[in-house]
């Protein structure tokens, strides 16, 4: 049975976290850079030990006026260490009952650099490495980050998102181009299933260009993201997914 992760980025201060957790398969804590502090970690590596879901450190940029989307100067040695930083953060929570952080995917801006900038991925890479090589490196697919984790010897997963638009050298629209995100549930599970299913996806100027996803990306925030999270579910558990984490 062909199977697909579903993870979401939480405990960066929305009220979905409790609603959404048994509907996923990892999640991307928060590391009290962009978002969150020591207590909203506690709180939601606590959640997914309840609901046995994967837990994953979600390191971003350090600029909460904001939200780690703003791509600021960053030597490849600031970005090693703020990955390293804020990953060991998460693990010590972790570790203090009992729980393991299994994954890394990168926040925000960090995360968009990393998918087209050589440089920026191979710094996140090889501090992931340097942590624990067992970690796996969550990424766009397609993206730098992915060549530069294999590279540095780390079990990548190529991301998707169901509700971002793409370009034709397959990285996302930027959020401030109109468009960037997709409104309507129909037409987000479609594209979902689409790249599930075809390995591909429509482009915002009518194109079509290869993904391969390992993962499916849900946001957690927005009126709306825990009544698409379950339709989503549903779509992909009826087209004959097994909903299943990587690590």
């Amino acid at each position: 049975m062909p199977r697909i992760d579903l993870n979401c980025d939480l405990g960066e201060g929305f009220e979905n976290d409790a609603a959404l957790m048994p509907l996923i398969t990892s999640a991307n804590i928060v590391c009290g850079a962009h978002a969150g502090d020591m207590a909203t970690m506690r709180e939601t590596v606590r959640l997914a030990q309840l609901h046995g879901v994967v837990i994953g450190a979600h390191p971003g940029f350090a600029d909460r006026q904001n939200f780690g989307r703003r791509e600021p100067a960053f030597s490849r040695e600031e970005i090693m260490e703020l990955v390293q930083t804020q990953v060991r953060t998460l693990q010590h929570i972790a570790a203090t009952t009992g729980a393991v952080v299994r994954h890394v995917k990168p926040h925000g801006a960090l995360y968009n650099l990393a998918a087209r900038d050589t440089v920026v991925a191979e710094a996140i890479a090889e501090a992931v490495a340097g942590l624990d090589p067992g970690l796996v490196l969550y990424g766009l697919s397609g993206g730098e980050l992915l060549r530069a984790g294999r590279a540095y010897g780390l079990t990548v997963a190529g991301e998707a998102f169901a509700d971002r638009t793409y370009q034709r050298d397959g990285t996302l629209t930027p959020r401030d181009r109109p468009g960037a995100l997709i409104a309507g549930e129909t037409e987000a599970l479609a594209q979902a299933l689409m790249m599930v299913r075809e390995g591909r996806v429509r482009t915002a100027d009518g194109g079509l260009v290869s993904v391969t996803p390992d993962t499916l990306c849900l946001h957690g925030d927005g009126s709306k993201a825990v009544g698409f999270a379950r339709s989503l579910r549903t779509a992909l558990l009826n087209a004959g997914l097994e909903l299943r984490a990587l690590a």
